[in-house]
C-alpha cells in the first residue's frame, strides 16, 4: 500500500522476506522471531540485522522490534478482518484488505469485514479477483503517496472504509483530519488488483516511483495526493 521505493537488500535479507510473507500467506500469522532464525539458519544477530534492512527497504514496518505489517498482511488489527477458505488475515488496511484475494492464489474469494470509522456500523463484502464488490461504501486515505514513510503504520491505519461522504464530513470534523483522496470500492479494487504482484515470489523488487506513478494512473487516479501532479484526486 505504500508507495513503492527501490532499494536493494541482501540475499539474507531477501531470504527472511520471503519466508515472513510464506508464512503470513499461508497461516495469517508469524513464527517467532527465535523459531524464524533458526528455521532460516540465522543467529539471533544475523536475524536483526535482516529484519531492520527489510524495514529500511520499506518491505516490511516494525513496532518494537517486531514485524506489524508485510504489506499486504498485518500481524494485528488494523480494523480489517480478510476470511479465506482456510485462512484468517488482518489486513493492513482497506487497500491491504482487497489486495490478498488477487495474491494468495488458494484465496481467490474472501470475506472482507471493517467498521465504519465514523458510525461504527459494521461492513462485510466479497472480494475476488475476478470483479469489483458491489456496495456503494467510499474508502477514504488520509495520508498522501510521498508522505506514507517513515511512519507508514498511522498511513495504514487512516485508509478505511465509511458508509458515506456524510461519515467522511463527519469523521474528518471530530479528528480534526483534511479531507485526503476518496475511492469507490470498484477504484480501490482496482488500485488492489496487482499492486503486489511477484510478492509471494523470489527474488522480488519494488517498483521504481516511476511505475508507481503509471501504475496509479492505469487505474483511473489522478492528482497530487498520488504524486501525479495537482489536480483532482482519484
Amino acid at each position: 500500500m505504500p508507495k513503492e521505493t527501490a532499494m536493494p537488500i541482501s540475499p539474507r535479507a531477501e531470504r527472511l522476506r520471503h519466508a515472513i510473507y510464506t508464512q503470513l500467506a499461508e497461516h495469517g500469522t508469524l513464527q517467532t522471531r527465535d523459531a524464524l532464525a533458526a528455521e532460516l539458519g540465522l543467529t539471533s544477530a544475523e536475524y536483526k540485522l535482516a529484519l531492520a534492512e527489510l524495514a529500511d527497504a520499506h518491505h516490511v514496518v516494525l513496532d518494537g522490534g517486531e514485524v506489524v505489517l508485510a504489506h499486504p498482511f498485518a500481524t494485528r488489527s488494523f480494523r480489517f478482518s480478510v476470511m479465506g477458505p482456510r485462512t484468517l488475515w488482518w489486513g493492513g488496511c482497506a487497500w491491504d484488505a482487497f489486495a490478498i484475494p488477487h495474491l494468495v492464489r488458494g484465496s481467490p474469494a474472501v470475506l472482507v469485514a471493517t467498521t465504519c470509522p465514523a458510525c461504527a456500523t459494521a461492513h462485510a463484502w466479497t472480494v475476488t479477483n475476478e470483479a469489483p464488490p458491489a456496495g456503494d461504501q467510499l474508502a477514504h486515505f488520509l495520508v498522501p503517496t510521498a508522505q506514507i514513510w517513515p511512519d507508514a503504520a498511522h498511513a495504514c491505519a487512516n485508509q478505511q472504509i465509511f458508509c458515506s461522504e456524510q461519515c467522511i464530513a463527519e469523521w474528518l470534523e471530530r479528528t480534526g483530519n483534511t479531507r485526503g483522496s476518496v475511492l469507490s470500492l470498484t477504484t480501490l479494487w482496482r488500485l488492489a488488483a496487482h499492486w503486489y504482484e511477484g510478492r509471494l515470489g523470489t527474488p522480488y523488487e519494488r517498483r521504481e516511483p516511476t511505475q508507481a506513478a503509471d501504475y496509479f494512473r492505469s487505474v483511473g487516479l489522478s492528482g497530487g495526493f498520488w504524486g501525479l501532479g495537482a489536480g483532482a484526486e482519484g
